[in-house]
């Protein structure tokens, strides 16, 4: 892992798409840029689509990202919004691997828990902490500019761990079934 690197976070969306660029300089971040697209005035589609496309080619032209990280679309109960901002994802997806950019994928619990230790935290929660840890002077009208930027940091959390495959429901289900690595 380099000492120095650009990391692109993303909060796709067929709504607005929000995005946060840090520059990570062994264990100190400093905010490049925090914006959003705003999609909504387009009706179409897959004019969305081409829209986050060639605005994450430009973001990548412009700050030369060496990592993207993404929020991966939460499942809901509305299958459509599923499916569009799945598509919405792919098309970010693809335009940084179109750029040999390695991209990763957080669930936006591990996200939120990254950022406040909470993974049930609100947009605002995680905003307020994102400010005191990139001391950003003031929040943007949108939370999702700052969403972006959480899935950034999250990322820049988790750079060079080792996701478990396993999962425990509280601290006495881990004790249980970790007894070999708790001292006594």
């Amino acid at each position: 892992m380099k000492n120095e690197r650009i990391i692109l976070g993303i909060d796709p969306g067929t709504t607005i798409m929000g995005f946060g660029l840090i520059k990570c300089v062994g264990q100190h971040i400093t905010l490049i840029q925090l914006d959003e697209l705003i999609l909504k005035k387009y009706t179409d589609h897959y004019l969305k689509l081409q829209k986050i496309f060639e605005h994450t080619i430009g973001l990548i032209e412009a700050y030369h990202p060496d990592e993207i990280a993404l929020e991966a679309p939460f499942f809901g109960k509305n299958v459509q919004s599923m499916l569009k901002l799945g598509r919405a994802q792919g098309v970010a997806m693809a335009a940084g691997l179109s750029r040999q950019i390695p991209v990763t994928e957080y669930s936006p619990r591990k996200i939120k828990m990254a950022i406040t230790g909470k993974g049930s935290a609100s947009k605002e929660q995680v905003a307020r902490m994102l400010q005191s840890i990139v001391e950003l002077k003031t929040l943007p009208k949108n939370l999702d500019a700052t969403d972006g930027l959480a899935v950034a940091v999250c990322h820049f959390y988790n750079s060079g761990k080792v996701v478990a495959g396993k999962s425990y429901s509280g601290w006495e289900a881990f004790v249980k079934q970790n007894e070999s690595r708790v001292k006594k």
